[in-house]
């Protein structure tokens, strides 16, 4: 393979290229590696950037020194896969430089097929490789035109700024070797790195056997390789989903890969709470006067679409329970006879499915009846989330992305939803985490519990393969 790096600095990369792996892989011949100056592009006394047009501070290399870079290097080594640096790309991921590897080999076999007629020899000889250009902008980057112009991709490895493309293309260089054959010595070795499957590697170890009081796992030294292949699965499995959900949930994955994470997913209930929440009440003032609406910590009633469809949607993501809390005689007598029926066996006959869901639906009198359920059956006090449209001060906020700062303990999570106008402050506070409220991007903000519920459990514990 052919590389072109187009830089401001070419000297940062010398250490890099002649070190390791990619030393090795460039005496050997397999890749090709040079870097070229954009001043190299430019007259003596000419600057290769300008300042951005508008209001804006900083410059930007010139969209002519960059045409120049690439005209040259694709005259010398063939027709280039082009990649440019910035935190507006596409991020990094390893399926994703993979993708990329494949790309590159492929348009180098379609252009090769097409350019079979060139007579120069040195030339034919270059192009018969793939050629990867790599273009590290500085300053404030690159005229928007040239990226329309030229790249096949702009890449970002993070939201966050530095200052040039040289580092970020390094990190890509340095991962997108590894699918070269000849540049890492045992291919295997690349098929199991990290980030490839649904899971993270597993642990390794070496001696001593006792180091720091920390002891190697019995397992990994007992010369057992089913025993040991099956504990650095599951270990994999289950630091992967407790740390790294993100990955695991965006993965695609076999039957058996989703029942083995998901059986490291912590134990979800759900409560829907028709005590210790607001209500709107008409306050009567004297003989006259309009009366006045006022919130107050009340009551609500029970219906039973929240009953059918919260859990459909609490079956549907895997939650363990879900919670039906009044302290209403009347509305405990009603929901009873609903779930006596789903919940016999005229219920199963009548529609598995629905029973399926309802199956685990139970009535309480109270939150603490809740925690106390959840506790007798898990063995711990489950962590507490609920949702609040109000700021609710002295309770931790997490993001729908925080799923290891719940999960690391392992204990039980309790999802909490509260009906009328949400759950009471004193219940809040309660409350281990507040996660964000369910909004759009309007003022109209009237959801159904239901539909709130079913949102909270797509955004916390859905599988979303990209």
């Amino acid at each position: 393979m052919n590389i072109s790096i187009l830089t401001v600095f070419p000297d940062l990369f010398q250490p890099f290229l002649n070190t390791s792996l990619i030393k090795r892989a460039r005496e050997k011949g397999t890749v090709n590696i040079q870097t070229v100056s954009f001043f190299s592009y430019a007259k003596p006394t000419e600057r290769i950037d300008a300042p951005t047009f508008g209001h804006g501070a900083g410059m930007l290399i010139k969209p002519t020194i960059v045409e120049q870079a690439v005209n040259d290097l694709e005259g010398k080594y063939g027709r280039a896969f082009k990649v440019f640096f910035s935190p507006q790309g596409k991020k990094l991921t390893q399926p994703f430089l993979q993708g990329i590897y494949e790309q590159i080999v492929q348009q180098a076999a379609y252009t090769n097929q097409g350019e079979r007629n060139i007579q120069d020899e040195q030339r034919e000889i270059n192009s018969s490789k793939p050629h990867l250009m790599l273009i590290c902008g500085r300053y404030e980057g690159m005229d928007a035109r040239v990226e329309e112009e030229y790249a096949n991709l702009i890449i970002s490895i993070g939201d966050y700024v530095i200052m040039g493309g040289d580092l970020p293309a390094m990190v890509f260089l340095e991962g997108l070797l590894r699918f070269v054959p000849g540049v890492v010595g045992r291919q295997e070795s690349v098929i199991q790195d990290s980030f490839t499957g649904p899971f993270l590697d597993h642990p390794e170890y070496t001696e001593p056997v006792v180091w720091h009081g920390k002891e190697v796992p019995a397992i990994v030294r007992s010369g057992n390789h089913s025993a040991i292949q099956k504990w650095q699965l599951e270990t994999a499995a289950k630091k992967t989903v407790r740390e790294h959900f993100d990955w695991f949930r965006a993965s695609p994955m076999s039957k058996q890969e989703m029942d083995l994470g998901a059986s490291f997913i912590p134990r979800h209930y759900a409560a829907l709470m028709h005590t210790d929440v607001l209500v709107k009440q008409e306050l009567m003032l004297e003989p006259g006067q309009q009366a006045q609406a006022v919130i107050v910590e009340g009551t609500t009633s029970i219906t039973s679409l929240d009953i059918h469809d919260i859990a459909r949607s609490a079956r549907t993501y895997g939650l363990a329970g879900y919670f039906l809390v009044t302290n209403l005689i009347d509305q405990e007598r009603i929901a009873k006879r609903l779930l006596d029926f789903w919940q016999a066996e005229v219920g199963i006959d009548y529609n598995p499915e629905r029973h399926e869901a309802l199956k685990f639906v139970q009535l309480t009198k109270s939150f603490d009846d809740c925690v106390a359920a959840i506790e007798e059956k898990e063995g711990s006090r489950p962590i507490v989330i609920a949702t609040s449209a109000r700021p609710v001060s002295g309770v931790a906020s997490i993001t729908f992305e925080d799923q290891a700062k719940v999960w690391s303990s392992g204990r039980p999570v309790l999802l909490v939803f509260g009906t009328g106008r949400g759950l009471c402050p004193a219940l809040l506070q309660r409350c281990d985490y507040i996660l964000p409220p369910i909004k759009g991007f309007t003022d109209y903000n009237h959801l159904s519990v239901r539909s709130a519920a079913a949102v909270i459990f797509d955004r916390w514990l859905s599988w979303q393969p990209t």
